[in-house]
């Protein structure tokens, strides 16, 4: 509790793992470079301790928490101090550990990553038709302008992609703009995606230039015919190479 205590002025939760016993157990693997998984994550010890570990050895460990947002008794702590759920407790102790893991050592831990994602798992983004396209009727596709269920955002689309490529989904993600359009640049370059509207010869020329590996986008993204007519023909001049896979 002294631990949590140094972190949470009341603490949301009252059975606390020691993050010594879990840096011991993460040295006797003798690995300074693996993914910690912990499929039954709570309160996050685990990845709590393994800052604290990369801390102390330079250690480049990774982390995966796995929780259910199993909800708080609203009689409890947690719940009256705003946590409703388990996982909420989990993300705030990892943002203060890892700050508090910096500001004791600034000099040693100047590049520490404390940083982390935090993905939910949901449904498939795309609609039934289009992975059992033979189990509809032909005149139903007449009424089917998209793939891509209504309420997905670009970023749910993004990290489906991801995972569909097997592109880690701790990898650098940054956003740029081309001609108007957000393009997301994933791991400098290896995957480029654009899941925004009518898009033009300009911003598939853009991006052909840059060569990536993989270039992803949607089937309604093109503004015109005859951008999708030259779809192909842009990229086999500026980047034979790269794997186009249209959503």
């Amino acid at each position: 509790m002294k631990e949590i205590k140094e972190l949470f002025d009341n603490p949301p939760f009252d059975t606390p793992k020691p993050t010594g016993l879990i840096k011991k157990l993460q040295k006797l693997v003798k690995c300074d470079d693996g993914i910690i998984l912990d499929f039954f994550s709570g309160s996050s010890t685990t990845a709590h301790a393994v800052m604290k570990l990369n801390s102390e050895d330079k250690g480049n460990r990774r982390f995966i928490m796995v929780q259910i947002p199993e909800k708080t008794d609203e009689k409890s702590t947690a719940y009256k101090t705003g946590y409703k759920n388990i996982c909420e407790i989990g993300k705030e102790r990892i943002r203060r550990a890892g700050k508090k893991i910096k500001e004791e050592n600034p000099l040693l831990t100047d590049n520490l990553d404390t940083g982390f994602r935090v993905l939910k798992c949901d449904s498939t983004n795309m609609k039934d038709v289009y992975y059992n396209p033979s189990e509809y009727e032909m005149d139903l596709f007449t009424t089917l302008t998209d793939n891509i269920k209504e309420d997905r955002t670009p970023e749910d689309l993004l990290f489906q992609v991801m995972l569909d490529l097997g592109v880690e989904l701790s990898s650098k993600i940054e956003e740029k703009e081309i001609a108007g359009k957000k393009v997301f640049n994933v791991a400098d370059g290896f995957l480029i995606a654009c899941f925004d509207k009518d898009v033009t010869e300009e911003v598939i020329t853009e991006v052909a230039k840059q060569q990536p590996y993989y270039f992803v986008m949607r089937d309604s993204s093109m503004a015109t015919d005859s951008v999708a007519t030259n779809f192909e023909q842009i990229f086999a001049t500026y980047s034979p190479d790269t794997v186009r896979k249209v959503l």
